[in-house]
């Protein structure tokens, strides 16, 4: 009969029933856990449900109907009301080629000491794409890209997507075997790359025609600096990124020029980029983030600062690039900023930041805490956006405040970009009720093309809208509405997972893993720290872990590559046939580590031996131990070098640690850095200061092991 409400109450929720002539309801519930929308949601179907008890037809639990016209409303027609169209007559290099001409003195591109205008950068990339189409490059023709970061990866993206063509990135961290799949499977008509990459294996792709960036330049500079004339509409490919597969296999996503640009002016109103901007590009260009931090600074006229491999790994010398540069706009995953943020603890002035933007991964607000009492919320503002490859980058904008720090939500990503639809549905497509979760579904301009090659999983994913005209994309991710327009991420409803920016089929890793001659069957899951992935084997005869290892490290990323093995007999099942996963054994990495165990020899060893010990969670850790190897990663590595700089009285730089990643070769860099002498680094270390060790990077640019690269 009533709903009554209340401003506090010592228990989350109570719901009283009186009976009488009529039937009284009260709801009690603690405001700062529960909206009054959603209680007086709960009030309604709580209503209709006891409605629906008196019937005499016998329904299923599952069948009742629960949701109202009022609920319809809240839940599909409020929240994706006045979508918003973007009319779409220029692409990408289009628009680039506008702010060159309205800034060419505009500093376009920083790398190290090398400073790019626009008007440079527009001549270099034009004579690239006519040199490009000399080599038969046009409309929907796919090029692959193998190159370090650096000023001319931008020039060979502009003069690709100049030239009419799709560009294809192929990150030098993955195995040989990955990138000839990909440049198979994309059908690339030619592959940019540099001397370096191919001079052991020239064949190491195949019979794909090379362009060599480095050896052909007098050529691309011989060529016309006017912009080159092509038929090219925004409705063509600008890129394919490969996203994990769960058949074993990496798919290809295909985003068109509209995809992209309606992104930057979906958003606008929002951020109102500019000239004045300043942007790092941070993450692997095979990771679709750096797609809003190329274009977020180009498109606008602003400068984008390519942040040296080495550079990224260091939170503190990152930290000085930002400062030194002046960057207005960062873009990092939660993991990434965490480091940062300690970094910033510690620093007595503040940067320029206009805005920090999250992506890639689920953030804990409350982590950011620290960041406000510091810092406040207005200067600079904290957005998350939550997105997806095939829904081109980012799907949702939720503007961070100090109060949000304090409330029980988890991820909290927020509402629709204005050109898109967000649906939470359950399995029968219908919408979810308010706080109860869902698949994510998206619609509107943002979705991609689809996969190359691959109608069906297309088909698959790419749906049909049940409430309008047009597709949804299927996401895969959970989700929950704490508002009409508020969402909560609550993470994958498959086996998908993320792990530290990067998407990845659990199943991808088992089928590679499966394909051993000597492997019956196997299963990976991701460890409850969310920070390894841990493989679990059943074997025709007896391997050793390493075998298993340099296996998968032919055949996948460094950061697919499971950190645990785990050798059983056969694979738990509970009664319903189905992986028992509470009878899985947990990982010993205690018994590999006291096998390969050497003792520290005198006391500087001893103690960073007992740094170590802690940090990586182990009993016993002897001095010819890898870092890596044990599991660590960047974040643990910050860690470990500011134990370092307490324990010894020295600032290590986060590269002697990759350079040295075993305590015995560790203690000898700490000792000549205290006795002042010079550092000889390894040949790994060019001048330019790349590493040219595969260091295995993630997509936020976190570090999980290291393996070499030829």
């Amino acid at each position: 009969e009533d709903v009554h409400f209340v401003e506090h109450t010592n228990f989350p929720l109570t719901v009283v029933v009186m009976p009488g002539a009529a039937l009284s309801i009260k709801i009690v519930y603690d405001e700062e856990r529960f909206h009054r929308e959603w209680i007086q949601h709960l009030g309604r179907h709580f209503e209709k449900l006891l409605n629906q008890v008196t019937l005499k037809d016998v329904k299923l639990l599952r069948e009742w109907n629960m949701l109202d016209s009022r609920d319809h409303q809240i839940l599909v027609e409020g929240p994706n009301e006045s979508v918003q169209h973007f009319e779409q007559v220029n692409c990408i290099h289009q628009i680039f080629e506008t702010q060159s001409v309205a800034f060419p003195e505009n500093t376009a591109v920083v790398f190290e000491s090398m400073r790019v205008s626009y008007f440079e950068l527009n001549k270099r990339s034009n004579q690239l794409a006519h040199y490009l189409r000399q080599r038969g490059i046009g409309p929907e023709c796919r090029v692959g890209l193998w190159m370090e970061r650096s000023t001319e990866l931008i020039v060979a993206i502009l003069g690709i997507l100049k030239s009419g063509g799709a560009y294809v990135p192929m990150d030098p961290s993955y195995p040989r075997d990955r990138l000839k799949f990909m440049a198979e499977d994309s059908g690339i008509e030619l592959l940019i790359t540099e001397t370096e990459f191919l001079k052991d294996q020239p064949e190491a792709l195949g019979s794909v025609p090379v362009l060599l960036f480095d050896k052909e330049r007098n050529w691309m500079e011989s060529q016309p600096a006017q912009t080159l004339n092509v038929s090219v509409s925004p409705q063509n490919a600008a890129y394919v990124i490969y996203t994990s597969g769960s058949t074993g296999k990496p798919k290809g996503v295909v985003v068109t020029h509209a995809n992209v640009v309606r992104l930057m002016q979906s958003t606008e109103d929002w951020f109102e980029f500019n000239e004045h901007d300043v942007w790092t590009l941070f993450h692997s260009y095979a990771f679709d983030f750096t797609v809003w931090e190329i274009w977020g600074a180009l498109l606008y006229g602003g400068s984008l600062v390519v942040v040296p491999f080495i550079t990224a790994r260091s939170p503190e010398t990152f930290y000085r690039l930002l400062k030194t540069e002046g960057v207005t706009v960062l873009n990092q995953t939660p993991s990434a900023f965490r480091q940062l943020m300690a970094v910033d603890a510690e620093q007595s002035d503040s940067l320029l930041l206009r805005y920090v933007i999250f992506g890639g991964e689920a953030l804990e607000i409350p982590m950011l805490h620290d960041w406000f009492e510091r810092h406040g919320d207005e200067s600079p503002k904290l957005v998350n956006m939550y997105g997806i490859t095939e829904t081109t980058v980012h799907v949702t904008y939720r503007l961070l405040r100090r109060e949000d720090t304090h409330q029980h939500q988890g991820s909290l990503i927020g509402e629709r970009i204005p050109d898109l639809e967000l649906y939470v549905l359950d399995s029968e497509l219908k919408p979810a009720p308010l706080m109860v979760s869902g698949e994510l579904y998206v619609g509107g301009a943002g979705l991609a093309l689809g996969y190359l090659n691959r109608p069906g999983l297309t088909g698959e994913r790419f749906i049909p809208n049940p409430f309008r005209q047009g597709r949804l994309y299927r996401t895969g991710d959970l989700a929950r509405r704490v508002s009409g327009h508020d969402l909560e991420y609550l993470g994958r409803s498959d086996s998908q997972v993320k792990l530290r920016g990067f998407r990845i089929e659990l199943g991808e890793i088992a089928s590679v893993l499966a394909r051993h001659p000597d492997v019956r069957d196997a299963f990976v899951i991701l460890s409850k720290d969310q920070q390894q992935l841990i493989a679990y084997v059943v074997t025709k005869v007896a391997v050793k872990e390493c075998v298993l290892a340099e296996f998968c490290r032919k055949e996948l990323p460094d950061y697919m590559a499971p950190a645990t093995y785990l050798f059983l007999e056969s694979i738990p099942m509970t009664s319903h046939g189905k992986l028992d996963q509470a009878a899985l054994p947990v990982p010993e990495k205690q018994t590999a580590i006291e096998n390969q165990y050497v003792a520290p020899t005198h006391p500087d060893e001893e103690a960073l031996c007992h740094i170590w010990s802690e940090i990586l969670d182990v009993d016993k850790v002897g001095i010819r131990h890898n870092f890596f190897d044990l599991g660590g990663h960047s974040l643990m590595a910050t860690r470990l070098i500011s134990r370092v700089r307490r324990q010894f009285g020295v600032d290590l730089e986060p590269r002697y640690l990759f350079e040295s990643p075993t305590v015995e070769e560790l203690c000898k860099v700490i000792q000549s850095i205290s006795n002042h002498s010079e550092i000889k680094h390894r040949p790994e270390i060019r001048k330019s200061g790349r590493v040219r060790r595969a260091i295995s990077v993630s997509a936020d640019g976190d570090i999980i092991g290291n393996t070499t690269t030829h």
